[in-house]
């Protein structure tokens, strides 16, 4: 209960917590610069190298510890809400430093954390670097400098536990419920058999640990990601060499597509875990925990209209929106997903429409992968993004 008590004070205090410079989908490395600027102050911060187009790489060290840690951020481009709970967590040590939780964590564990490995990726908001590589399926071959950088920070730090921080899609539900899933979780595999080594068994504890901690504030939210090998991925690969690895997935919260209630959840996680590998707490949960929490399933579209009138009869249409960067803005672009009689995925938000005549754009014959400008409603314009 005191545990509990821990991290719903921290939600509730988290609009005093939270690193105010930074928020909304579109973070650049000339975002973060003043904010490693500031941190110098307490922690270690360093250029680890540059990006292909020449922007630079940083590192943050932290702690004094035996028990080392590393964790990376934004390794594609357009994943940064957990770039903004790593800030949101660094400021909260460097203001609270003489929490006895933090004072326990700094003096048990040195901490590594690359916010940002794919800063070119961040600036185009793109999943890959300037080179159109994703740097998660090039563990392998280290094609790219950014996978390099990461690779040699690894062998150099010698981490015991490593955090691999991403974003996922909003189509992702937490099992096969009506819920998103706002955060997942992945022990990646060591090899096609997914067996289950030691250091899998430890990620496991100290994911189920994750989800004890939140699950009273996050009930039904809490997903586990598919865990097929691929060693070209950079969790497996790094699993691969017995170092216990968890990969974070931020995910959807309704109504949340700028993702400012996600990352307070990410920052929850991030200080569970840690909390988790300080105390050592972990050995006491049985790793089974980890696969009672529901698989991930692709359960969701942004918005679902209901029983719409077509020229094709009643039917339901489906709108995904795309994430695109107009003018320096984050902006949601819909596109019809899909046209069916019956759609029996979710929306995040559905609109039942009672058999009325629904046009897109002007039209009324209604065709998928077309991009949506305007949509009404027996000739009423409806809202597509509240």
């Amino acid at each position: 209960m005191e545990k509990t008590h821990l991290f719903r004070q921290l939600l509730e205090d988290y609009s005093k917590l939270k690193e105010e410079r930074l928020s909304g989908r579109y973070t650049q490395q000339k975002d973060i610069e003043p904010l490693l600027k500031d941190l110098r102050t307490t922690f270690k911060i360093k250029q680890i190298g540059s990006s292909v187009l020449g922007k630079p790489i940083h590192s943050i060290t932290l702690g004094k510890g035996t028990v080392k840690i590393l964790a990376w951020s934004q390794m594609h481009g357009n994943e940064s809400t957990t770039t903004k709970a790593v800030f949101d967590f660094l400021k909260y040590f460097q203001e609270n430093s003489e929490d006895i939780l933090i004072k326990k964590i700094l003096e048990k564990c040195e901490l590594c954390i690359i916010p940002m490995l794919n800063p070119d990726g961040a600036s185009a908001y793109t999943r890959v670097n300037a080179n159109k590589v994703d740097l998660n399926r090039d563990a392998k071959e280290l094609k790219e400098i950014e996978s390099r950088i990461l690779r040699e920070n690894f062998k150099d730090f010698k981490p015991d536990f490593c955090l691999n921080l991403h974003d996922q899609r909003t189509i992702f539900s937490a099992g096969e419920q009506k819920e998103p899933a706002v955060l997942s979780f992945l022990t990646p595999s060591m090899d096609e058999n997914r067996e289950i080594y030691p250091s899998r068994v430890t990620s496991m504890q100290l994911i189920a640990g994750i989800a004890k901690d939140l699950n009273e504030l996050l009930s039904n939210r809490i997903g586990r990601y598919d865990d097929a090998f691929n060693i070209n991925c950079t969790g497996d690969s790094f699993q691969s060499t017995k170092t216990p690895t968890i990969l974070f997935e931020a995910g959807h919260f309704p109504n949340d597509y700028e993702r400012e209630e996600t990352r307070k959840y990410v920052f929850l996680a991030l200080l569970s875990v840690l909390r988790g590998v300080a105390c050592k707490n972990y050995n006491n949960l049985d790793y089974k925990a980890y696969f009672e929490i529901p698989e991930n399933k692709k359960l969701f579209y942004d918005v679902v209209y209901r029983n719409a009138k077509t020229e094709d009869g009643i039917r339901d249409v489906a709108i995904q929106f795309q994430e695109k960067i107009v003018a320096e803005k984050f902006v949601l672009v819909p596109k019809i997903e899909k046209i069916a009689p019956e759609i029996k995925e979710f929306g995040h938000k559905e609109i039942e429409c009672g058999e009325k005549k629904v046009e897109i754009n002007g039209k009324p014959d209604l065709t998928e992968n077309v991009i949506v400008n305007k949509i009404t409603l027996n000739s009423k314009l409806l809202a597509l993004i509240s």
